[in-house]
């Protein structure tokens, strides 16, 4: 091998530091240390040798350090020169005396270039991966996009601009998302693993912390610190809801994110795949953040439970619904988003207030289990019962919905006897 070919070679490792956006000092470091773990082994220690990289130039230098020696007392023929081959290279040499001579690399062989090309591809490899640990570890919680370069079963496999490897896994993907190969992917960095070495970065889309950062990109108040964003709850790619805030008295904190005819929210709905999103007010009043938190609806009243993160929500009939929402999406998400579990009744119209029965007396009609079950949620009384939610009642008693069904028909039966015979009552009165 020439030695315009190993010029050649520092060449190489330079337009590599360029790719891969090694600094030049750290490069010029890597390299002398791959030139060191070549020469120790091949003889055993690279302490007596200084190697000079010279990256202007493009090439390198090697010297060796040896101690002068009588002729019969060489050893070590990489540490020891004989006082003969000394003063061939400079008469005035004596015995003990040190020699500096230049190495010639390439006299090591193949061996020793294809060894050295390993060695420091090696090196900047391990480099690189810290880089990209480093560099993405700084990036949790940020945006980040990148292109779809492979789509797997359970994952997505993103390329960004550098050339690093990001993954986007099924179970961080909002469920409406479609892409195709080559696409520009959006979303935040959710963490970093770094397995032997291997570092992994993870992104999602599904995540609460993604939805503020669009906020902040969409509505510069966010992004200066004039709003601020308190708590998300998210149910990705159906619903969400943002509670914020102002320390400003002349902004809306939810004027200013929805912005004029939903300017600014749009963005963010599309990003979503039209997500729904609520932006409500955030405040330090308990029953009022509830409140908020299940609009549509209109509350009646709140009963709290601070020691078990309890509420009692009551509303008027006809609101119920509406503070559920389909499939009792609007009610966990208030749940979600004010920490509170949440359990819905209706009021009764003092009017039309009948006399309320015990559950034991439909022993007959229910099973003891299912009354058992029932009065396990605090309900003794038929109007108890009857004043809950169904899909609260199924949830908080885990029962079947046929069972619940079955019970409700029964109660609400009751009352409609007891309803016809004051009508009946009402009319021989009259009479």
């Amino acid at each position: 091998m020439s030695k315009k070919e190993t010029i050649s070679l520092i060449d190489t490792f330079s337009e590599f530091k360029e790719l891969k956006n090694i600094d030049r000092s750290t490069l010029i470091s890597v390299m002398e240390e791959s030139f060191r773990n070549v020469l120790s082994k091949m003889f055993g220690t690279d302490e007596n040798y200084d190697v000079i990289i010279n990256p202007d130039k493009g090439d390198f230098e090697i010297y060796r350090n040896r101690t002068v020696v009588a002729d019969e007392d060489v050893e070590d023929p990489n540490l020891q020169i004989s006082l003969s081959d000394a003063k061939k290279i400079d008469e005035d040499y004596e015995i003990d005396e040190e020699v500096t001579d230049t190495v010639d690399f390439i006299g090591f062989g193949r061996r020793a270039i294809l060894t050295l090309r390993q060695t420091l591809s090696s090196k900047i490899l391990e480099l690189q991966k810290d880089n990209v640990f480093s560099k993405y570890s700084e990036k949790v919680g940020q945006i980040v996009s990148a292109e779809l370069y492979q789509i797997w079963k359970k994952e997505m496999l993103l390329i960004d601009e550098e050339g690093n490897e990001l993954y986007l896994p099924k179970s961080e993907q909002i469920p409406t998302d479609f892409y195709r190969k080559g696409d520009t992917v959006r979303a935040v960095v959710a963490m970093v693993e770094n397995k032997n070495n291997n570092p992994k970065i993870i992104l999602s889309r599904i995540s609460p912390v993604f939805l503020e950062r669009l906020f902040e990109l969409e509505v510069p108040e966010i992004h200066e610190g004039l709003i601020t964003i308190k708590k998300i709850a998210r149910m990705p790619g159906e619903r969400a809801k943002v509670a914020v805030e102002s320390y400003d008295d002349r902004i809306d904190p939810v004027g200013a994110c929805v912005g004029v005819k939903g300017s600014r929210i749009h963005g963010i709905v599309r990003e979503l795949r039209n997500e729904n999103i609520d932006v409500i007010n955030y405040t330090n009043n308990l029953s009022l953040f509830i409140s908020r938190a299940l609009s549509p609806a209109k509350i009646s009243s709140i009963r709290l439970n601070e020691v078990e993160k309890k509420a009692e929500i009551y509303l008027k009939p006809e609101e119920v619904s509406q503070a559920i929402g389909k499939g009792g999406m609007n009610i966990k998400l208030a749940g979600m988003l004010t920490g509170y579990t949440l359990d819905v009744f209706r009021e009764l119209d003092e009017n039309t207030e009948t006399e309320d029965i015990y559950l034991d007396e439909f022993s007959d009609e229910i099973d003891q289990w299912v009354i058992d079950a029932l009065k396990a949620i605090g309900c003794d009384t038929a109007k108890s019962v009857l004043s809950i939610a169904r899909p609260d009642l199924i949830r908080r008693t885990d029962l079947e919905e046929e069972t619940i069904d079955e019970v409700l028909a029964i109660l609400n039966a009751e009352f409609a006897e007891e309803d016809e015979k004051a009508e009946e009552e009402g009319e021989e009165t009259v009479s």
